[in-house]
C-alpha cells in the first residue's frame, strides 16, 4: 500500500517540478541506507540498486538478482532487472536510451532528509553518467524527496494517528502511576514497559525515550531519565513517543505535583502552563498552506515572551513521519542552523508538532508537544491537546 501510495506520488511531483528522472542508488541499505528507500522497497538490498521513475510515469529498478524477485513483488515497477556481474551496463544502457534533461539524485545541503546519496555512491553515479555523456544533467532532488516525506499519504496518516493513540493512552497510564518519591527512571521503565506490552516500538532511541524531567535544575530537553526523585510542588514534564507500522508519534505533558495542602497548581505554575497553551493555540490558528514556518514560530515566541518568560532557545515545531524529526520544512526562527528550513512554504498533509517551553523558576518546565495536520485551509490537530495541567496526587 505505502509503495504504491508513495511511487503513485512521485511521478505527479516529478511532472509538478518539471523533472525527467529522479534516481535512488543505494548498496548494502541495511547498513547504509536511504532514508526514502522504504517508499520504494520493502527490504534492504544487498549490491548496487538504482530505482529510477521518470516524469512520463514509466519506472525501472536494476538490482542485485537475488534482490530481484523481492523487488518486483511491489507491483510497482513497470521492469526490474536482476544483474550479475554489476550495475553498469545495465544502467548506462537504460538511462542512455532514455535520454532525460534532468537526472535529479538524492544529494542536499540544506537538508538531512533528502541526503541519502553517500558521497562514494555520488562519485560511482556520477561515473557512470559521465560514460554515457550525461553528467552535466544531474541536479539535486531535494525537492521531490522533500515532498514524499511530507505530503502524508492516506495510510500514512492513519498510521500517524494509530501511533498517537498509543501514546496519549500510555501517558493516561503513567499519570495514574507516578507517586511523590519514584524516580524519574522508575517513571520511564514503566512506560517502556508497557510500549513493549503493546508490541510497540519507541520512537527514537530508548535511551532518551521518554525523556523526564522532574524540578528545576534539570537537563531540559534530550537527556536520559535519571535517579532523581518526584517531589510535591515541581513541575514534571516527559517526552514520549512509539512508533506504528514504521510511523511516529512525538508528544509531550506536564503535570504538576501537588503539595499535601494543595488542591490545585499554584499561580506561576497554573502561568506558565497556561501561556504554553496559549502560544500553541495561537500558532495553530496561524498555520495555513503556503505561509511559512519562520512566521508561525514567531507567533509563539511572541506569547511567550509577553507574559514575561525568556524565549524557547530551539524551534517551534518540526515534521514527523517515519521518524519523530522528518521533512524538510520546520516552524522555527532564521537562525543558522536551520538555514533556509523555516522559509519553506508548508503544504497540505505536512504533520508537524507545536512543543514551545518555559521556565517556571523554583519549579520546572513547562512545555506540551502537540501534532497537527495542515489541511487544505488551516491546521488541526491530530493529537487531543493538552490545555489542563495533570495533577499527581
Amino acid at each position: 500500500m505505502l509503495i504504491k501510495e508513495k511511487s503513485a506520488q512521485a511521478k505527479e511531483i516529478l511532472k509538478e517540478l518539471h523533472i525527467d528522472t529522479w534516481i535512488t542508488f543505494v548498496r548494502e541499505s541495511q547498513i547504509n541506507g536511504d532514508p526514502i528507500l522504504p517508499f520504494l522497497a520493502e527490504a534492504d538490498l544487498t549490491w548496487h540498486s538504482a530505482f529510477i521513475i521518470n516524469r512520463d510515469g514509466s519506472s525501472q529498478a536494476i538490482v542485485g538478482l537475488y534482490d530481484q524477485k523481492t523487488v518486483e513483488d511491489t507491483g510497482v515497477w513497470d521492469n526490474v532487472i536482476g544483474f550479475v556481474e554489476g550495475i553498469g551496463e545495465p544502467f548506462k544502457n537504460y538511462i542512455k536510451q532514455l535520454n532525460p534533461a534532468t537526472i535529479a539524485l538524492n544529494y542536499s545541503v540544506g537538508s538531512e532528509i533528502c541526503d541519502g546519496l553517500t558521497h562514494g555512491m555520488y562519485l560511482t553515479m556520477m561515473e557512470l553518467l559521465s560514460e554515457i555523456g550525461l553528467a552535466d544533467r544531474v541536479v539535486s532532488a531535494e525537492k521531490i524527496v522533500s515532498a514524499l516525506h511530507e505530503r502524508k499519504s492516506p495510510s500514512e496518516l492513519a498510521n500517524l494517528r494509530l501511533a498517537i493513540r498509543h501514546t496519549e493512552e500510555i501517558f493516561d497510564m503513567v499519570a495514574r502511576f507516578i507517586k511523590p518519591g519514584m524516580t524519574e527512571r522508575e517513571i520511564a521503565d514503566f512506560m517502556k514497559t508497557e510500549t513493549k506490552r503493546r508490541g510497540l516500538d519507541l520512537a527514537w532511541e530508548p535511551m532518551v525515550c521518554p525523556a523526564v524531567f522532574s524540578g528545576p535544575e534539570t537537563a531540559g530537553a534530550h537527556y536520559n531519565p535519571t535517579g532523581k526523585k518526584v517531589e510535591r510542588g515541581h513541575i514534571l514534564n516527559m517526552d514520549f513517543g512509539v512508533r506504528v507500522n514504521g510511523y511516529c508519534s512525538d508528544m509531550q505533558r506536564t503535570f504538576y505535583i501537588l503539595k499535601e495542602d494543595e488542591t490545585k497548581a499554584p499561580p506561576d505554575v497554573q502561568k506558565g502552563f497556561d501561556t504554553i497553551v496559549t502560544a500553541i493555540e495561537e500558532a495553530r490558528q496561524a498555520m495555513f498552506p503556503g505561509g511559512e514556518g519562520i512566521a508561525i514560530d514567531a507567533v509563539a515566541r511572541e506569547a511567550v515572551l509577553k507574559n514575561g518568560y525568556e524565549e524557547f532557545p530551539h524551534a517551534l515545531g518540526h515534521q514527523v513521519g517515519r521518524f519523530s524529526h522528518d521533512g524538510t520544512a520546520i516552524l522555527g526562527p532564521a537562525w543558522e542552523k536551520y538555514a533556509e528550513k523555516p522559509f519553506r512554504k508548508l503544504e497540505e498533509n505536512m504533520v508537524f508538532t507545536l512543543e514551545p517551553r518555559l521556565t517556571v523558576k523554583g519549579r520546572g518546565t513547562a512545555t506540551i508537544e502537540e501534532m497537527v495536520l495542515i489541511t487544505d485551509k488551516d491546521a488541526q490537530f491530530l493529537s487531543h491537546p493538552q490545555t489542563e495541567l495533570i495533577y499527581i496526587l
